[in-house]
């Protein structure tokens, strides 16, 4: 009888595990990221993948991605922001700044992380920018060493006198890069000229412009350029004007050359950012932005040649990248 009812506790206790480690795998945690794409073009199309292949990796199908694309305008990017607020996502992935800046004005709540953002402390307006936004935003930037692309234009073109520089006035980290690479070039005996345009029905009038008088043209990494490459390479390659890109996207249309990073790997790095707020309870408040750790001289080996750029031996062709 005592062996019995030995027995009888022993099924109970079993059963009673097997119920409590089933119910423990029923409650295991399930996530929403809504992910806001300022633009679709190659660099910020690999951001997302990357960070949806690191996500994915990590959680399986305990996460769902609503992933929604701004076609270009910061005010579809509020609207999809907002609407992400009200669902009641668990994260945000904003790729690019406009992405970013809707997030932020958006929610404090929810965690925010930005990816293909050149400047988190003009981005956002920060006064002693640290490293570390705080509150509820972090994320990874694009930068490239904006000096390491002052002496690309300085090793292809060594005898160039004026350098045009193309940008979007309405991107912020645009204005910043060409800032600072006017203080680079200017520093190494160019004379320098910004061209900016607002959007990207007066690009074709201020390309045109910059091209009849620039001997080099440096783009920045900015979207509405990106979106605009061929419009670029249009007017500039039957000009004979050789064309520096901030990325290697634009740079397979309309660049000579640019001093890259891969944007996949950027987005997989902010994935696993995201892992980290949402399975390890890490404080995003906390986090510092990441950068890219590997640059790439890259360049286009069909435009050089027809446009009779000689390249040094440490860059590499973009069909090897």
């Amino acid at each position: 009888m005592r062996r019995k009812r030995w027995a009888l506790t022993a099924m109970s206790a079993a059963v009673l595990a097997v119920s409590f480690t089933g119910s423990a795998y029923a409650a295991e945690d399930t996530y929403t990221i809504g992910i806001c794409q300022l633009v679709q073009h190659e660099a910020l199309d690999a951001a997302t993948q990357g960070f949806q292949d690191a996500v994915t990796e990590a959680l399986g199908d305990r996460v769902a991605f609503d992933v929604q694309n701004a076609q270009g305008d910061v005010f579809n990017c509020t609207t999809i922001m907002n609407g992400f607020v009200s669902s009641g996502v668990d994260l945000i992935l904003a790729n690019a700044t406009a992405a970013l800046q809707a997030a932020v004005t958006a929610t404090t709540e929810i965690p925010v992380l930005g990816t293909s953002v050149t400047g988190y402390a003009v981005a956002l307006d920060l006064d002693g920018f640290d490293g570390t936004v705080g509150g509820n935003v972090s994320g990874t930037s694009d930068l490239a060493p904006l000096d390491g692309q002052a002496d690309m234009v300085q090793e292809l073109f060594p005898d160039a006198e004026q350098v045009g520089l193309l940008y979007c006035s309405a991107e912020p980290n645009s204005q910043y890069q060409v800032d600072v690479m006017t203080e680079e070039l200017t520093a190494r005996g160019y004379a320098c000229e910004p061209y900016s345009f607002s959007d990207s029905n007066d690009l074709t009038s201020v390309v045109s412009a910059a091209a009849a008088s620039c001997d080099v043209i440096f783009v920045p990494t900015d979207n509405t350029a990106a979106s605009n490459a061929e419009l670029i390479a249009n007017i500039c390659i039957p000009e004979g004007i050789p064309v520096i890109t901030g990325e290697v996207g634009p740079c397979r249309i309309c660049g000579v050359a640019t001093l890259t990073i891969s944007y996949y790997d950027l987005g997989y790095a902010t994935g696993r950012m995201a892992v980290r707020i949402l399975e390890d309870g890490e404080d995003i408040g906390t986090m510092p932005i990441e950068f890219a750790p590997v640059f790439t001289k890259v360049y286009n080996a069909e435009l050089c040649g027809k446009l009779g750029v000689e390249v040094p031996d440490d860059y590499v062709a973009l069909d090897e990248k």
